[in-house]
This record gives structure tokens, C-alpha cells and sequence, in this order.
């Protein structure tokens, strides 16, 4: 075959692995993706052990690099029935390694791995967490080994997710560092358009008065007057507003509305106008990032910069930096569509990208001055791309400050405490439909395992004895239960410095029981599909963590499955 008959190569198709993951790829992109597939999780599974694993398979689906489930627990007919993940082979053998077995059938690229070793004996190895990236514990745990779980983590500054499921009802906790900061937080799109109409540079100042010229003398014709961008046509109008108002901008929205029936006065019918007259509201606003951002760049991390310090705090520093001196953030480049001629709308999209760039070149210059001041390694290097991406992001970056996991049970007699968080969540007691009640119902559920023995026939020697779990038990444990959630609310209430009068108080201890009843009526049991739809959300949260994409829960989440509702503390 001649050379000049053999068709060109194809370019832009698709991998295999891009066809297989395409859904997943274009929530959290390629960087996203690499993060997930260098992630090694582990799964200290007890109890049913089956949100845990219901966690697991929303994470192997999309391709987790490595996963590994710590369960000494034998297989019994009691999880056939609840279990998607075990079949009638695996009874009587270990549940780790079963389960390990079916969940890497989902998807062939995953590595499994089983550890049938009791928790105790693991936790007290040295460093039993170092080859892990990220933890989930599935309840019941003692509280003693729950504790140690947490420091462990926390020196190795490990993501921790505490799971809770009984019933139909579920709870999950994230430990995360003390500082877990997020660029890439995906707001709505409409929240990231920042155009500085107010504050424009002499390039969009000139280009608006090139495609403006004539426009009030007739000297356009129909065709161009119908295609001027209407950014051009605010910032045309702006100037004509500030003839007759002392050189200012409007700023009140009764000023804003006038500037928009200026607009309009343009012309009433062109889909331009139209453009410019809706985005009047939206656009006139100064570049001011909101307090939250302002705290990010001002963190005590940002003025104690080492040459350790993550990537993070030196762009963080740098901005800063930048704002302090332009009062204002770097240009983010993007421009909305609009109506305009291609070659007009191409010409206003490089203005806009080639001041991001300039704003972006100047933060890089910042962070390279700051790095030869701590003596960083060139090895260290802080990435332009990490520089570019959080230049764009600035104005939606996020900061959440872990806090330690709330234990119950750890000193016997002693109610959980609430610490800085008492305030707010003794103002929960009395918010209607508020799922405080749950959470305590939960941390008495926690405390009586504490307190509670039961032989473990399966894996042998004694185990966690769960609330309504044996024959006769109902009454007499939730009549336990309920006595330790509200010692547990008056212990708030009292932390808290309030006071709750009846009939508010009694209805407040009424709601507490109920929940406290529904936990022991299940006996520790998992129903699968409350299992499942709890895996779902904490893996969703996962994986919020593991890509530092998107705001992840801060810090507990409560479900209520008999309501069908949900809610996010910070406690």
C-alpha cells in the first residue's frame, strides 16, 4: 500500500479506561481519578458489618486502588440474610476474606486484601496505620480501642469515618485534620462569574469603547448593534451613569434597577440588551471575597510558613499578599456566553485569560519569593498548575477544621461532653425536627456497650454486648438506654449554662426515648437497604476527602429512616 494511502492516526478517542470511568471523570476530572486509584482504605468491620461493607463497594466501583477489611468475625447464617456480599459457600468461614472475595469481582482492577486478626491485637502493633490512606470503623467498638483508633490517626493525620447502623436508623462521623483545606469546590456556575465590571482595566476599558463607538450617535447598523457583547454594553453604560452621578457607580438596589431601565432605554428588543439588563444585579458587584475566604488567607498556617509547609499555605500566602496590595482577588478568566459575533467573543475571552494570566504570573512570583525566604527544596517545588488552579478558585476555597470524634463511654459514669459545641446543640434540643435526639440516643447506645458483655461464639472470648441483642432484653435495656441519654441531655443542658422549662423539657427526654427505643427494638441488627443507602452517602463522602474535591460533612451526619430525613452537626 502506498504511504499516502495509509489513513491518518485517530486522535481524541477515548481510552478504555476513560470509557469506563467517563461518568465519574467529569465530576472530578483526571486529578480526581489519579487520587482515588493511589488510595488505600481500611475497613475495621463489626457487628452485621454490612453499611461497611455497602461503604466499600461505592468505593471499589469506581476504581479505589487498594481497600482492606479487618473482621475476625466468622460467617453465620444471620449474615446470608443481610450480607449481599456472602453466599452459602462462605458460611462458617471468615467474613473478611469472603467479602473481600465477591466485592473484587465488581471491578478487576481493585486490589483486596483481608485481615481476619482481632482488633485489639491489631491496634496494639506499631504503626498498624501507616500503609493506609483513609479509615472507616463500623460500630459497635469500645470505646477504649475507638480512642486509640483516633490518636493513632491522628498522628499519621489520617482521615478517620466512624459508622453507626442499627435498624432504621444510621449515623456517620468524619475525624479529619486539623486543617483540611479544599481549592476545588465545584460552586454553582453562576456563583463563579467575576467579570470586574466595576473595576475594569485598560484593555476591557478600550475594547468596550471600540465595540460601542457610534452606538448612541446611529452610526451602527442593525447587524453590530445586535451583537455587542453585553459586557460592553454595562460598561458603556456605566460611564454614561457616572456623567450624572458624581463619578460614582450605582450601589443601592434602588440606583440598580435605574441603571438598568438606562440599559434598556438602549434598546427595548435586542436579545443583547436583554443579556445586559438581566446580568445588571449579578455583575455590579465589587470583587470583595466573603469573610470565610478572608479567615483562609489570614490563617495562622499562612504567617508560619516552613519549608515543610503543604502547597497549600504558600499560594494561601500569596494571595494574600495579592490582595492586600490590589484589593481584590486574581481574575478567574472565565467569560459567560453571550450574544456576539465569534471573532468579537474570542477577542473579549483573551482579555480576559491574559489578565488571569498576569494576575496568576504575579501570585507565582510571591510563592517562588516564599519559598527561597524558608529555604524550600527545589524538589518541593510548589506546581504552577496548583498556583493556576487556585488563582482561578480563589474566591470558593474552603477550610474545615477537624475535630476529635465525640466517645462515649470512656470514662465510666461520666456523659459525653459537648465542649465548644454545647451552646448550639442544647439550642437543637428544642428545634423542631431537629435529629440532636438521635445523635444522643446513639452516644447511649455507645456508653452501654461500654459497660456491656457478651460472648462471642464465632470468634471466641467476649465481645461488645449491644442493647436489646438477647432474649427478654427490650424492656429492661431500653429502660438503660434511655436512663443514659438523658443524663446525657441534662449533662448538656448544664454544660450548655441554659435552662429548659416544661412542658419543652419533658418533650425534649419524650423524643430522646423514642429514638432510644426504636435502637434497642433492632438489636443491633442492619437492615440492608438502610445499609446501603448509608454506604452510599459515606462513600460519597470518601471520596469528597480522598480528591479534595468538593465540601465534604462536617462533621456528623444523621439519618432517620422512618421519617426519611437527614442532618449535618458540627459537634
Amino acid at each position: 500500500m502506498a504511504t499516502e494511502d495509509i489513513p491518518p492516526p485517530l486522535h481524541d478517542i477515548p481510552t478504555a479506561k476513560e470509557k469506563k470511568y467517563d461518568r465519574q471523570l467529569r465530576l472530578w476530572g483526571a486529578s480526581g481519578q489519579i487520587a482515588l486509584e493511589e488510595t488505600h482504605v481500611l475497613l475495621i468491620n463489626n457487628g452485621p458489618g454490612v453499611t461497611g461493607v455497602e461503604t466499600l463497594k461505592n468505593l471499589v466501583l469506581p476504581g479505589i486502588g487498594q481497600f482492606t477489611i479487618l473482621d475476625p468475625t466468622l460467617v453465620s447464617e444471620a449474615d446470608l440474610g443481610v450480607n449481599f456480599f456472602l453466599d452459602d459457600a462462605s458460611l462458617g468461614k471468615f467474613r473478611a476474606a469472603e467479602t473481600v472475595k465477591l466485592l473484587m469481582e465488581l471491578n478487576p482492577t481493585v486490589q483486596g486484601h483481608a485481615i481476619s486478626e482481632p482488633l485489639e491485637t491489631f491496634i496494639a502493633q506499631e504503626k498498624p496505620f501507616a500503609r493506609y490512606n483513609l479509615i472507616l470503623a463500623a460500630a459497635p467498638i469500645e470505646p477504649a480501642i475507638l480512642a486509640t483508633i483516633q490518636r493513632r490517626a491522628q498522628e499519621l493525620q489520617i482521615p478517620t469515618f466512624t459508622i453507626h447502623s442499627t435498624g432504621f436508623f444510621s449515623a456517620f462521623s468524619a475525624l479529619l485534620p486539623p486543617a483540611f483545606p479544599i481549592v476545588d469546590t465545584h460552586p454553582d456556575s453562576t456563583a463563579t462569574t467575576d467579570l470586574r465590571l466595576l473595576l475594569p482595566w485598560p484593555e476591557l476599558v478600550q475594547f468596550a469603547n471600540e465595540m460601542t463607538a457610534g452606538l448612541e450617535e446611529g452610526k451602527m447598523t442593525a447587524q453590530e448593534k445586535a451583537h455587542i457583547p453585553w459586557v460592553c454594553l454595562i460598561l458603556r453604560y456605566l460611564e454614561k451613569w457616572k456623567e450624572t452621578h458624581a463619578g460614582k457607580v450605582p450601589e443601592t438596589y434602588k440606583e440598580k434597577t435605574e441603571f438598568r431601565s438606562l440599559v434598556r432605554s438602549g434598546d427595548p428588543h435586542e436579545e443583547n440588551f436583554d443579556e445586559a439588563c438581566a446580568a445588571v444585579l449579578k455583575s455590579l458587584n465589587p470583587p470583595t471575597p466573603s469573610s470565610s475566604v478572608r479567615e483562609i488567607l489570614s490563617a495562622p498556617e499562612t504567617s508560619s510558613l516552613d519549608a515543610t509547609s503543604p502547597a497549600f499555605w504558600f499560594i494561601a500566602h500569596a494571595i494574600h499578599l495579592f490582595y492586600t496590595q490590589h484589593k481584590q482577588l486574581p481574575l478567574p478568566g472565565a467569560v459567560p456566553d453571550m450574544k456576539a459575533q465569534s471573532a468579537d467573543y474570542i477577542k473579549l475571552q483573551n482579555i480576559y485569560k491574559t489578565k488571569a494570566r498576569q494576575d496568576c504570573a504575579e501570585v507565582l512570583e510571591s510563592v517562588r519569593k516564599l519559598e527561597k525566604s524558608t529555604g524550600r527544596s527545589p524538589k518541593m517545588a510548589v506546581d504552577e498548575k496548583d498556583v493556576e488552579n487556585f488563582c482561578k478558585g480563589a474566591a470558593h476555597i474552603h477550610l474545615v477544621r477537624g475535630r476529635p470524634l465525640q466517645i462515649a463511654g470512656l470514662e465510666e459514669g461520666q456523659p459525653a461532653k459537648f465542649g465548644d459545641r454545647a451552646t448550639t446543640m442544647a439550642m437543637e434540643l428544642t428545634t423542631p425536627d431537629s435529629l440532636i435526639g438521635l445523635h444522643i440516643a446513639f452516644l447511649a447506645w455507645d456508653e452501654y456497650i461500654a459497660t456491656h458483655r457478651s460472648s462471642a461464639k464465632s470468634a471466641g472470648g467476649e465481645l461488645p454486648k449491644v442493647p436489646g441483642s438477647g432474649p427478654g432484653d427490650f424492656e429492661a435495656d431500653t429502660e438503660k438506654m434511655t436512663g443514659i441519654a438523658h443524663k446525657i441531655v441534662d449533662s448538656l443542658i448544664k454544660e450548655a449554662g441554659t435552662f429548659i422549662e416544661d412542658p419543652e423539657y419533658s418533650e425534649v427526654k419524650e423524643n430522646v426515648g423514642k429514638f432510644c427505643m426504636e435502637l434497642v427494638r433492632a438489636g443491633g441488627g442492619e437492615l440492608h437497604n438502610i445499609a446501603s443507602l448509608t454506604g452510599g452517602l459515606v462513600a460519597q463522602e470518601v471520596i469528597k476527602v480522598i480528591t479534595r474535591q468538593y465540601i465534604p460533612v462536617d462533621n456528623t451526619c444523621l439519618f432517620d429512616g422512618v421519617a426519611s430525613r437527614s442532618q449535618v452537626l458540627r459537634v
